[in-house]
């Protein structure tokens, strides 16, 4: 009998594992972009910046799709993740965003370790979906920096928001306006970042 025990014991943890159900994976999203509009050809401004990856508390640090059903109280969407962390989302999207511009002689990432005589530094404080009147709307907030390389000195700041809602209730839905703000904000910040860069380098030229 005590022969028998190994392999009743081994029978009964085989039949345990065929009656769990089955691990589901949970669905991955992309960030969704609009498409590339076609613009004027202009000669691109003689510097480069690098953007870095914006910093996040924990939940917005994740791949998790935060969302706020009530105030005061913000969870996630189950079974659905991003295909990277939001800030990396984000940061990507803003490099796309100045780079199809073509108003800047190179644009790099944190990851690429190059030289550059401007740095965008931001904090994500916002990448969540809020529910208002029973709509879910999309709500992605960056404060953001310009900073000067060579003198590690802060050019301009400013606060960015866009605000998305979504045409409905199914998270593909509020992915896609996911999508919308955060073009929304890349072409805000594109547009500031190098303006701000330009005034600052004019500025020093007439300091000289």
């Amino acid at each position: 009998m005590k022969r028998l025990l190994p392999g009743l014991f081994a029978f009964a943890a085989l039949s345990a594992c065929s009656v769990l159900p089955p691990r589901e994976s949970p669905d991955i999203y992309l960030l969704p972009q609009a498409a590339a509009s076609a613009q004027a050809a202009a000669a691109p401004q003689p510097w480069q910046l690098r953007v870095d990856t914006p910093q996040a508390d924990r939940l917005l640090d994740g791949s998790r799709i935060a969302v706020v059903p009530q105030p005061g109280r913000i969870t996630v969407y189950k079974g659905a993740r991003w295909a990277a962390p939001a800030p990396r989302l984000l940061r990507d999207r803003l490099i796309d965003a100045l780079r199809a511009g073509g108003r800047l002689a190179g644009v790099s990432s944190d990851g690429e370790g190059l030289y550059t005589e401007y740095r965008l530094d931001s904090q994500l404080r916002a990448f969540q979906s809020e529910y208002r009147d029973g709509r879910p709307v999309a709500v992605v907030r960056l404060d953001a920096i310009l900073v000067d390389v060579a003198r590690n000195r802060g050019v301009a700041t400013r606060s960015f928001l866009a605000e998305q809602p979504a045409d409905g209730t199914a998270v593909p839905q509020v992915v896609a306006a996911f999508g919308r703000a955060c073009d929304a904000i890349a072409a805000q910040v594109s547009a500031w970042a190098i303006d701000a860069g330009e005034r600052d380098r004019q500025a020093a030229a007439a300091s000289r």
